[in-house]
């Protein structure tokens, strides 16, 4: 019994060292937008300042961040809307299929997954000039939900694969045909599934810069693209960028925080079998 009490302690001790010191860099962030730039890049650091506010509210107001904040919001709340419901539709297919054709589609969906960002977002590019679509909601979500999707087939099929076939064929036996058997048994038995899938997939298109960078313009820029609008040669860009990037973790640690319960069964779904 002791030697397991010590073995958790350890245990513990070593997650609260790895977890503040992948804090570090957040807390730094922190303390530079609440400083002023003559104390932010003294060295050696001064830990005793006078804080102010100012970087930040002048992001918030000043700047327009809300704006963008509310466009970053925008397209990823339609990116899981439209993601999420056509992965989860695709995963189900996956993962009852047991044909050979059903692996050499998942690997190619991982390939996809695979490419370099910037080898998709030039034909992205090329296709929303043509379209006439650049700085538009709707190229936007497309090419996010187009990068989304190989993630969330793989990840919703992994919890449809946990979810035994029997329950299907109970169902069916029961009545049921296969859409309602998917509607009524399976998609209840994965919802911490769904969950964990969404909220990933909203972080990935609520943090995308690259695709934002090239798709977007002064109507649909998101936050990460106006954040890299600062930093430089003047050194309150430095204190002002401090403030966008704490400020833009603000929303995605809040919705966290709030699916927290959802999240861990989620991520623990299907690890223990009875």
């Amino acid at each position: 019994m002791r030697r397991k009490a010590r073995m958790q302690a350890i245990l513990l001790a070593t997650l609260i060292l790895f977890t503040f010191i992948n804090l570090i860099p957040i807390i730094w962030g922190f303390l530079i937008s609440i400083k002023q730039p003559a104390d932010a890049f003294a060295i050696p650091p001064r830990l005793i300042f006078e804080p102010t506010a100012e970087f930040h509210i002048d992001v918030w107001v000043n700047r327009g961040f809300l704006s963008f904040l509310l466009n970053s919001a925008i397209i990823a709340a339609a990116t899981v809307l439209i993601s999420v419901p056509l992965g989860t539709l695709a995963a189900y297919g996956l993962a009852r299929t047991r044909t050979k054709h059903a692996g050499k589609l998942l690997f190619g969906l991982l390939t996809i997954r695979m490419f370099p960002q910037i080898l998709l977002a030039i034909p992205f590019f090329v296709m929303a000039r043509w379209l006439g679509m650049i700085d538009t909601f709707p190229m936007m979500v497309m090419a996010m939900v187009a990068m989304n999707q190989p993630f969330t087939i793989w990840l919703m099929r992994s919890f449809f694969v946990d979810v035994p076939v029997e329950l299907d064929e109970a169902a069916m036996i029961d009545g049921c045909n296969r859409w309602q058997a998917f509607i009524r048994i399976i998609l209840p038995a994965v919802r911490p599934g769904l969950g964990v899938t969404a909220l990933f997939s909203m972080l990935l298109a609520y943090n995308e810069f690259l695709f934002a960078l090239i798709l977007t313009g002064q109507h649909t820029k998101t936050l990460p693209v106006a954040i890299a609008e600062f930093g430089g040669e003047d050194i309150n860009y430095w204190s002002i960028s401090a403030a966008g990037a704490i400020g833009i973790m603000l929303p995605a640690v809040i919705f966290t925080l709030l699916v927290q319960r959802h999240l861990i069964r989620g991520l623990t779904f299907g690890a223990v079998k009875g």
